[in-house]
């Protein structure tokens, strides 16, 4: 079902089993409006005054409100002001006998949903509130979609941390734009699915997707492997062969592991990159390519430019906008939401019967630095699960390294000696261990943000900073010169 589908079907769920609460001192009145409501299958709800209204929406919120605008104990704007504080999601329709504008624009001004004159016409009042529903459960499925785990909107990649949010966001903002996107992380971090992402969400996702490993090629086969070649351009080329950029031709490429490249290829690059033209290895003739390039790096480019290992001019072309994916260790929070995505699908692949985790092995899973990033927890979930002979998977299921993470955290900073051992120890070195794993676990109640953890605990974050470094907290990141990392 389309999401247009979606609306209307919750829409006409909503009209079907609505509750309206009319109010109006005049009995006559209110029957006659309740008759044309209720023959629309619409249950009726009936107050004289503001009174009676306010106690009928202390026992319920009603999906809409019809009220005079002039009402015995106070007006309807009270009433407005007082469902719009306690109601939020009740949507609320005016009526007055004056028929001025005045009262028209300040009713909506407000909060008001729309504006009725008296004497009411049956059929305004079921347009009113039809129009009134309606906009009410758009405004349900608005809210749906926004609190919505990013999973659902991005398929396989995976998160709810803040930082993956705005990683989301980035993607929704270049999908249709024809710019070179720079991807940056550690491996492992999903770069790849980035870029598939990407793709999948542009006006290309018809156009083939075509994925490069630059790393994995020798130098000597990369540039006839992404430009094609000629029959006789080299020994073995015995035909003509079309390369990667132009099997992508009217889609997308992605260029992994970009850091690898020969300067030779680097200028190659830049030229289809500008021009989108090249030639087959071993041909004079030059091709037109229409195609996205995407490209991804696990290594620090402006670093590689300042050792003289990359073109500054090509890394200004393809560093037009950057993505980085931040490593799972600064991602504490999405580990269990990971490790249940991977608990699906290797169930599902292995068809074994494995409800969820233990909390030992919950808390191994998120105790573990994860150096391998998301595709070392996805090779582990999947070592559990082929391994688990029970319901759920336990710590025992796991690698001998995560498993062991989570002991050393319950014993304390990795080495601490034995308090039975060797008899009373100095007072900074027996509070060590604590300490650790105070700070340790405020960090985890708050997903992994310092600022949140620092407040908690009453410290500053520079405080909680030093002590992170002292117990070896510090999620371990690649090495970058001369800047903080992004690869």
């Amino acid at each position: 079902m389309d999401e247009a589908a979606q609306t209307d079907t919750a829409t006409d769920t909503a009209t079907a089993t609505a509750a309206v609460l009319l109010v109006d001192e005049d009995p006559e009145v209110l029957d006659a409006m309740a008759g044309v409501l209720e023959s629309e299958g619409h249950e009726v709800l009936r107050a004289g005054s503001i009174g009676e209204a306010l106690a009928l929406l202390g026992r319920r919120a009603p999906e809409v409100v019809v009220a005079e605008a002039a009402l015995p104990g106070g007006r309807g704007t009270d009433l407005l002001r007082h469902v719009r504080s306690h109601c939020p999601e009740t949507v609320v329709i005016l009526m007055t006998g004056s028929g001025s504008i005045r009262s028209a624009v300040e009713a909506v001004r407000r909060g008001a949903y729309d504006y009725l004159t008296k004497p009411v016409v049956d059929d305004e009042l079921r347009l009113a509130v039809g129009r009134a529903l309606q906009q009410q459960a758009l405004l349900a499925e608005n809210r749906r979609l926004r609190s919505a785990p990013a999973t659902e909107a991005f398929d396989r990649i995976v998160g709810q941390d803040p930082r993956m949010i705005k990683v989301f966001e980035l993607i929704d903002a270049v999908a249709d734009s024809r710019a070179s996107v720079l991807i940056s992380g550690a491996s492992g971090t999903g770069k790849s699915l980035v870029a598939r992402a990407i793709h999948e969400r542009s006006r290309r996702r018809a156009g083939p997707f075509v994925e490069v490993s630059c790393g994995a090629l020798p130098e000597t086969l990369l540039e006839s492997e992404l430009f094609g070649h000629v029959r006789g351009a080299f020994t073995d080329a015995s035909d003509d062969r079309p390369g990667k950029f132009a099997t992508a031709d009217g889609g997308t490429i992605f260029l992994d592991e970009i850091s690898t490249a020969s300067p030779a290829l680097q200028a190659k690059l830049l030229r289809v990159l500008q021009e989108r033209r090249f030639e087959p290895v071993g041909s004079n003739r030059t091709r037109a390519v229409d195609v996205r390039v995407i490209l991804a790096t696990n290594r620090d480019l402006l670093a590689e430019v300042e050792a003289g290992r990359f073109r500054r001019d090509l890394y200004y072309r393809v560093n037009v906008v950057n993505i980085e994916l931040p490593p799972l260790a600064e991602r504490g929070g999405d580990v269990a939401l990971l490790a249940e995505h991977f608990l699906n699908r290797f169930r599902r692949e292995n068809r074994k019967l494995v409800a969820g985790f233990t909390s030992e092995a919950l808390a191994a899973l998120r105790s573990y630095a994860w150096p391998g990033n998301v595709r070392e927890l996805a090779n582990c979930i999947e070592r559990a699960v082929v391994l688990c002979r029970g319901s759920r998977i336990a710590a025992g299921d796991l690698p001998p390294r995560v498993a062991a993470a989570a002991e050393a955290a319950r014993a304390g900073a990795p080495g601490e000696p034995d308090p039975a051992v060797g008899g009373v120890r100095p007072l900074a070195e027996a509070l060590a261990g604590p300490e650790r794993r105070i700070i340790r676990d405020a960090l985890a109640a708050h997903d992994g943000c310092r600022k949140a953890a620092a407040a908690a605990l009453s410290i500053d974050r520079t405080t909680l900073y030093k002590k992170m470094k002292k117990h070896g907290l510090l999620p371990s990141r690649p090495r970058r010169p001369g800047a903080s990392d992004s690869a």
